[in-house]
């Protein structure tokens, strides 16, 4: 098969850690990184044997040899960084959070529409075998009707005001961080909720330091979640239905193996990702714009639009706003 091939617009460490993922596709070739300074494209370039280094994202997306650009940047430049990739006419993997906002987020999403051009959230774990298993368990009814989830994601660091943790600048925080993993996850079991409830703590900074939250949905059921950056949280996700239950291994966003209980019988299975995981959703990338696909129909832009309405709501409730709102 033709080889598809990457540009990476970025060179922090999720742009390696990408790049890494994708040395695990033998149909999938690195061609190109951008930065903003030539001595880190070059750098990063070497680091991961990238056969082209440009000193601007402009010069990236511009590459005629390019078939689709993942987006690294910091949250508050997602926005900026996908339109310029698809003004280019360029497949966008764009990461998470999708931007800081469904304003921002509704208006990437048309301009793909009215360009025609692929672009998908990067919301990795979706993409698993671990969760590709889960949601087949679901839709057989194994579990029964899923009614309740139960998720956290959270880690301690020290409070940095110049990390972009917590700078309000880079829509620092735990939500738009880690938070989101929970729920998208929510969001994949429950679609998008009719209820919210929340508490968080805002530090120093002004950024969401830890948070619970409580998602309601029409059907009667709740996503329990909490998320933090200032206290380590076991990382365990559990999905309750009215026949059984699927408890996902630690840490389940970066899942390898789950449980699965009915009727007082426990199956564990065990499904590593190929290498870092990553290169799941770069794979879908790849097989979605082969098919001559706009989206993915396992995270349609729809969704992630409705996703950052919830995260949205929650920073509402807590009086959250970022100084580019």
């Amino acid at each position: 098969m033709t080889p598809f091939r990457w540009g990476i617009l970025s060179t922090g460490r999720i742009a390696g850690v990408f790049a890494t993922g994708l040395a695990s596709l033998p149909d999938a070739e690195l061609v190109a990184v951008g930065s903003r300074s030539a001595a880190s494209a070059a750098a990063f370039a070497e680091r991961f044997h990238v056969p082209r280094a440009y000193a601007s994202y402009d010069e990236l997306v511009a590459d005629p040899d390019i078939d689709a650009i993942y987006i690294a940047t910091p949250h508050s430049s997602h926005a900026e960084d996908a339109l310029r990739a698809i003004a280019a006419g360029k497949a966008v993997l764009c990461e998470k959070p999708f931007t800081i906002n469904a304003t921002e987020a509704a208006t990437v999403v048309a301009a793909a529409r009215a360009r025609g051009v692929f672009v998908m959230e990067a919301m990795w774990t979706r993409f698993l075998p671990v969760f590709v298993a889960i949601r087949e368990q679901i839709a057989a009814g194994r579990i029964g009707e899923v009614r309740l989830l139960s998720a956290d994601f959270g880690f301690r660091t020290a409070v940095n005001p110049a990390s972009r943790l917590f700078d309000p600048a880079l829509g620092g925080g735990a939500l738009l961080d880690v938070g989101v993993y929970c729920v998208s996850l929510a969001s994949m079991l429950f679609g998008p909720p009719t209820g919210i409830q929340s508490l968080a703590n805002l530090g120093s900074t002004g950024v969401d330091e830890q948070a619970a939250i409580l998602l309601g949905h029409a059907s009667g059921a709740m996503a329990l979640l909490a998320t933090a950056t200032r206290t380590d949280t076991p990382h365990e996700a559990t999905i309750l239905g009215t026949a059984g239950m699927i408890r996902v291994a630690a840490p389940w966003w970066a899942a390898r193996a789950y449980r699965i209980t009915v009727d007082g019988v426990t199956e564990d299975c065990a499904l590593p990702p190929l290498g870092n995981g990553y290169a799941h959703e770069a794979a879908e990338v790849a097989r979605c714009v082969r098919a001559g696909l706009t989206e993915s129909p396992i995270m349609p832009l729809d969704e992630t639009i409705a996703i950052m309405r919830t995260l949205d709501a929650l920073r509402a409730q807590w009086g959250l706003r970022y100084p580019m709102e």
